[in-house]
């Protein structure tokens, strides 16, 4: 049990470094050229927002719901 959970934190701060990163590199405009201030920093948290949502999974790899998504988005996106 605990050798699972810690495996989870581990996966989950590599995945979150991860995230940071590629949205980072996504935040850029129609002409290619990089974002800045207001329009990078919405685009980079909705890549985030977007990139756990898919993450909300339960244990058997059921889609969440509801307050249970909403926590688990909540979660990944202060790690991200």
């Amino acid at each position: 049990m605990k050798s699972t959970i810690l495996a989870a934190l581990i996966t989950c701060f590599a995945v979150s470094t991860a995230i940071a990163q590629s949205c980072e590199s996504k935040a850029v405009s129609a002409d290619g050229k990089a974002l800045h201030g207001a329009a990078k920093t919405s685009s980079v948290k909705k890549c985030k927002r977007d990139t756990c949502a898919s993450q909300a999974v339960s244990s058997e790899g059921k889609p969440l719901h509801g307050a249970a998504k909403r926590s688990s988005i909540a979660k990944c996106m202060k790690t991200a």
